[in-house]
């Protein structure tokens, strides 16, 4: 469904920046109540389907009596060590039986939205015996997630008023050279809107030769909304995908007369029960069948698929997935995991940088006079 014309849907407009915020905080507390559950011997796919549950309910709770659509911005994922994003199992996939192991280093991701506007998050953390991580956590588990976050939080002071993708795209990599990591290739950072995850200006993670000829280079500006996914590998980041089947599709703005009568049925819960935003196969009525219809949907270009994808066996990846707000102001966090806790992940490496380390120091929020200096040099 297309945002209404005569609405103003951007960050300038009070309503919007609530519901983005509001969105985020339902994804943040129900991040860390399915954080609380990967625990040593906990079921992955159980914990995917609780996730669910958990968006659904808390979405519920609000804007009661207004035609307000609501709820799933991202289904919950939850991707041990080397596989990079995406594994959301059915019951009846090989993956529904992996139970968590002390020692697992997780991506979970979800999010939730609002009238349109969602607020997706991602954050990693290693599987202990408890609620409580058992550290300190050392090495090149300590290395890649000190690189995610340090990464996120310089990208999230790069992506203002002026700069460009190419800016962001370069810290990324020199941050994560600094704790001898590397970004996942290829990745993508999009920018968002109303019932839009994936739009027009995009930012790439350590992009191959023939992928920064053909990539485009977008200036950011005010009053802009950016998924910032950030994904970061002990390896050299050439992930691929598996043999893990996809479970998370996305409906695209693309028409085709389906053929198939099972197709058509899929296709018409997708846009009931998701409208535009990514699903699970598990939320439909039967996935094992759902799964079968999408494939003509897929071969088509009405929904797009989000794979699995893996590093090399032995590698591990992070991940944080922060829902940003770009305003003259400054930016804010719409969406966002809490930082690592520094006391337990301890890396033995550290950023030297100059540069980086500026940009690190740098308040979100611009005072008066750094506000007035940037509309000086527009």
């Amino acid at each position: 469904m297309a945002p209404k014309t005569d609405v103003n849907t951007t960050l300038a407009n009070s309503e919007v920046v609530y519901k983005y915020r509001t969105a985020g905080e339902i994804s943040a507390k129900v991040l860390e109540e399915v954080k609380a559950l990967c625990v040593d011997g906990a079921n992955l796919y159980d914990i995917c389907v609780k996730g669910d549950e958990l968006l659904a309910a808390e979405t519920a709770k609000i804007f009661k009596g207004k035609k307000v659509a609501k709820g799933i911005a991202f289904p919950t994922a939850i991707s041990p060590n080397n596989c990079v994003a995406h594994l959301s199992p059915i019951s009846t996939d090989p993956e529904a039986k992996i139970n968590l192991k002390t020692g697992d280093v997780i991506k979970v991701s979800l999010g939730a939205q609002i009238d349109g506007y969602g607020g997706v998050v991602a954050d990693t953390m290693v599987v202990s015996g408890g609620p409580i991580a058992e550290g300190p956590i050392t090495g090149k588990v300590a290395d890649v997630i000190s690189a995610a976050w340090y990464a996120t939080e310089v990208a999230i002071r790069t992506i203002k008023p002026g700069n460009k993708n190419w800016d962001v795209t370069r810290n990324v990599e020199e941050v994560c050279k600094a704790y001898g990591c590397m970004p996942a290739e290829g990745m993508l950072t999009h920018q968002q809107g109303q019932n839009v995850l994936d739009g027009k200006k995009q930012i790439i993670l350590n992009p191959t030769e023939g992928q920064k000829q053909n990539f485009d280079t977008v200036t950011f500006e005010a009053d802009e909304v950016y998924g910032l996914d950030i994904l970061v590998s002990t390896g050299d980041g050439k992930v691929k995908q598996g043999e893990t089947r996809t479970t998370i599709y996305k409906k695209t703005d693309l028409t085709y007369q389906l053929k198939m009568r099972s197709s058509r049925a899929v296709f018409s819960e997708v846009q009931k029960k998701a409208g535009a935003f990514p699903f699970s196969v598990r939320m439909l009525d039967d996935p094992t069948k759902g799964r079968m219809g999408l494939q003509e949907c897929k071969n088509h270009g009405i929904v797009i698929p989000y794979d699995v994808h893996y590093e090399k066996d032995g590698e591990i990846v992070a991940e944080f997935f922060t829902t940003v707000g770009v305003t003259k102001d400054g930016n804010i966090k719409l969406a966002t995991a809490p930082q690592p806790d520094f006391s337990i992940v301890k890396s033995d490496k550290k950023i030297e940088n100059e540069d980086l380390l500026k940009v690190l120091a740098e308040p979100l929020k611009l005072s008066k006079k750094e506000r007035k200096a940037q509309e000086a040099s527009a």
